[in-house]
């Protein structure tokens, strides 16, 4: 089996996981295309001793951590991700390990080898972590769920993380009522709500009258992981595990408030 053949199943995950870490679609992508630039010039870069998915995210992570690396300016596909800031959005070690191990289901022993540790050391980047999530400053959250029982885990979890959860909508139009009370500082959005509409329409109506980090939530992520059209930077799978929602929360946010330490004017 040639390297592309092993490969191709999991590329459109290793784009949500670099999307992830990066903090935005185009800059995520950049860095996927790059790594497969890497493995086009240097074969040998990809181990094939390893499960396939498990060297794809290790040649992945062996260019992510590269302080030497700049990425060509032809694949900055956004005046947001210029190349002089691409060491500002690099993600510390921790949230490597804990997005590796709770949004993409790897195992300890398989993120040691990704990230060219032993497994102490990933136990320890994750119990950081987790450390990190728990002195988050609270925000305010919207959640978008049409399912009662989704939307109360959900809420509890963002509760138990120390935000407040501001509304629950059902339907697109509960969603954009809600935001007439305020604004929040994250939304948790479905894709398919209840009365047929869709959580995607809601959410690019709020952001067309001001901006604020996203998380889609969807049973069907493959639908949306295709590469042909704009995608989501923070994708949760349903079912998922708490661990998983608390990782994505926490890197929306990182985000959020690295962009907005980063446009505050300078004191004269």
């Amino acid at each position: 089996m040639s390297i592309s053949q092993a490969i191709a199943p999991h590329l459109a995950y290793l784009r949500r996981f670099a999307r992830a870490l990066a903090g935005t679609q185009a800059a995520g992508d950049a860095y996927v295309a790059a790594t497969l630039e890497v493995l086009i010039e240097d074969p040998s870069l990809f181990d094939t001793k390893l499960d396939p998915r498990v060297a794809l995210f290790r040649t992945f992570a062996g260019l992510w951590n590269s302080v030497g690396v700049n990425l060509k300016p032809d694949m900055q596909t956004s005046p947001a991700t210029p190349v002089d800031r691409k060491l500002e959005s690099i993600t510390p070690l921790p949230r490597q390990a804990f997005l590796l191990s709770a949004v993409e289901g790897f195992s300890v022993p398989d993120i040691a080898s990704i990230l060219g540790l032993d497994k102490g050391g990933v136990m320890e980047l994750i119990d950081q972590a987790g450390r990190e999530i728990a002195a988050q400053v609270a925000t305010d959250v919207l959640v978008i769920e049409d399912e009662p029982m989704i939307a109360m885990d959900l809420e509890g979890i963002v509760e138990g993380l120390g935000h407040k959860v501001m509304a629950v909508a059902r339907t697109h139009a509960e969603a954009v009522k809600a935001i007439a009370h305020g604004k929040p500082g994250l939304v948790l959005a479905d894709i398919q709500l209840a009365d047929g509409s869709s959580g995607l329409d809601a959410v690019n109506e709020m952001l067309g009258s001001f901006q604020v980090p996203v998380i889609f939530i969807t049973a069907y992520p493959d639908r949306l992981l295709t590469g042909e059209r704009p995608e989501p930077a923070f994708l949760i799978t349903k079912p998922y595990q708490p661990d998983t929602v608390k990782a994505i929360v926490s890197q929306a946010l990182f985000f959020e408030r690295r962009a907005r330490l980063r446009d505050r004017p300078s004191a004269a």
